[in-house]
């Protein structure tokens, strides 16, 4: 089969024939319908990871049809259109017993212990099978949408702490993906007013199409912290969710955050240099609630695709561009231009 190999290092991605997968008992193979680029796909193309194992086949946000391996005691049979939970943890830690399989201690993931989805098929392993994590797409749903699942569970578990309700004003600092989402996400949540802030006018214009009630850009001088701050009759944003990996979104946060507010950083920072020089007085004297999110929970995986099936989150203008397998490369060239949201890659046909 075609499939990218991550070979190690920056720019090392190789559009290759690989074998074809060869299952093993209580395994499922599914031909991939759409492969979503993360932001995490992204980055190991551009600067490569050291906990990936080369040859690697990348990518876990995915949809597709299941072609061997059926399993009809669990309801997974030949012709069945899938998505997959993409954590497979070890079921018997404290974290896992907790339902917190996000933070299982030998959690094991696409991409990096297994191969991923950036081919034409990809393997499910028998343990993530028998704890059901393949879950069915109805039929109003195509792959592209369905593959939205994995990224959107992920906020939806930073959302689970922020609590968000019709009487807060929400501030997004990032207008990739993922700050569009949390957005999204926001909005259907009830709050009264959603921004959207980032560096680039591009991609707050791609944005606009969401209709979000304002639109920050990030100026050099800091101007659109004293902005922020003006809001909800000078109070300041009840909620400050941080999307981008920038410490300094993460400093920013906490200054333009209001009395009693809930801060979310939800995007980690570059495990090159991992720390931001915070005014923790401001946590203290304005009893901030500052939170972090790590992928998801499989109930946040549930509620994502369910979420995507009702209409309510507008998922296919969050996918904007689409490539070939044969194409990869180009894909990965278009994300940082500022010209696309969510870039899509189909395998198949």
């Amino acid at each position: 089969m075609k499939a990218a190999v991550y070979m190690g290092g920056a720019k090392n991605i190789q559009i290759k024939e690989v074998p074809d997968p060869v299952l093993e008992e209580g395994e499922v193979l599914i031909k991939v319908g759409a492969a979503n680029i993360c932001g995490v796909d992204s980055r190991t193309y551009n600067f490569g990871d050291k906990k990936i194992e080369p040859p690697r086949i990348l990518g876990h946000e995915f949809a597709g049809t299941v072609v061997d391996g059926a399993r009809p005691e669990l309801g997974i049979n030949i012709g069945d259109r899938v998505t997959s939970y993409v954590v497979i943890p070890c079921g018997t830690c404290i974290y896992c017993k907790r339902g917190r399989a996000n933070m299982c201690e030998t959690r094991t993931t696409f991409g990096y212990q297994h191969d991923g989805s950036f081919a034409e098929y990809i393997v499910i392993p028998k343990k993530a099978v028998d704890n059901r994590h393949l879950f069915h797409i109805p039929e109003h749903i195509n792959f592209e949408e369905a593959s939205l699942a994995e990224p959107l569970a992920t906020v939806l578990n930073a959302h689970g702490k922020l609590n968000i309700g019709i009487k807060d004003t929400v501030v997004v600092l990032g207008a990739g993906p993922i700050g569009i989402l949390h957005s999204l996400v926001s909005k259907i949540e009830g709050a009264n007013h959603v921004c959207l802030m980032d560096i680039s006018e591009g991609r707050l214009k791609l944005a606009e199409k969401f209709g979000f009630d304002s639109y920050i850009k990030v100026k050099d001088d800091g101007s659109h912290i004293e902005t922020v701050k003006a809001m909800n009759d000078g109070l300041g944003p009840d909620v400050v969710i941080v999307a981008n990996t920038a410490a300094q979104s993460q400093v920013e946060a906490l200054e333009m955050a209001g009395r009693c507010a809930r801060v979310e950083f939800f995007g980690g920072l570059p495990k090159s240099n991992p720390y931001a020089t915070l005014n923790t007085n401001l946590i203290h004297y304005r009893e901030l609630i500052v939170s972090g999110s790590f992928s998801s929970k499989i109930e946040d995986f549930r509620n994502s695709l369910k979420l995507i099936s009702t209409g309510l989150l507008p998922a296919k203008d969050i996918i904007t561009h689409r490539f070939k397998l044969d194409d990869m490369l180009k894909a990965f060239e278009v994300i940082p231009s500022g010209k696309a949201i969510k870039v899509s890659i189909q395998p198949g046909e």
